[in-house]
């Protein structure tokens, strides 16, 4: 099953696209085994200004058909990291080609795209910055492989 990150945005070398580069590699060489991956990026950017729902519609139109969708968002669901790795393992056994993640941009994501995926996910009560949501998605993608192979990664 392919794993995309679709976001807005262009990110830049820097610290963020090392860890992200770092966490997919690695999320790559142990999901292969499992029927999880590869994981890329898609990523979109609204040169016109049109805000959130021209930003919806790069999205919408960069989601790979038959993928199962995934929105990241403050008002979504909080899990665990088991209970994430549950969910991508559900989806697998399921027969779904692949998965995507939606990352919106600054202001978040349309509230009609954001009410269209499958599944929303919380990172927390806080808000985080869009491109660190990016990180923080690669790893716990990779942490979620880990935990589905058994590897000692995740210790909880």
């Amino acid at each position: 099953m392919r794993l995309h990150i679709c976001a807005v945005g262009r990110l830049r070398a820097g610290p963020e696209r090392v860890l992200i580069d770092d966490y997919l590699t690695r999320f790559d060489r142990t999901g292969r085994a499992l029927g999880l991956g590869p994981a890329n990026i898609i990523e979109v950017e609204d040169k016109k200004g049109g805000g959130m729902l021209a930003e919806a519609a790069l999205l919408k139109k960069s989601i790979p058909a038959g993928s199962k969708t995934c929105a990241l968002d403050e008002r979504g669901k909080t899990m665990t990291s088991p209970q994430f790795a549950k969910m991508l393992a559900n989806w697998r056994d399921q027969g779904a080609s692949g998965v995507t993640f939606i990352i919106g941009g600054a202001d978040g994501i349309a509230p009609d795209l954001r009410s269209q995926t499958d599944a929303r996910l919380s990172l927390g009560n806080m808000v985080w910055p869009h491109m660190l949501v990016r990180v923080m998605l690669a790893e716990q993608l990779y942490r979620a492989a880990s935990i589905l192979a058994g590897k000692p990664y995740h210790r909880a």
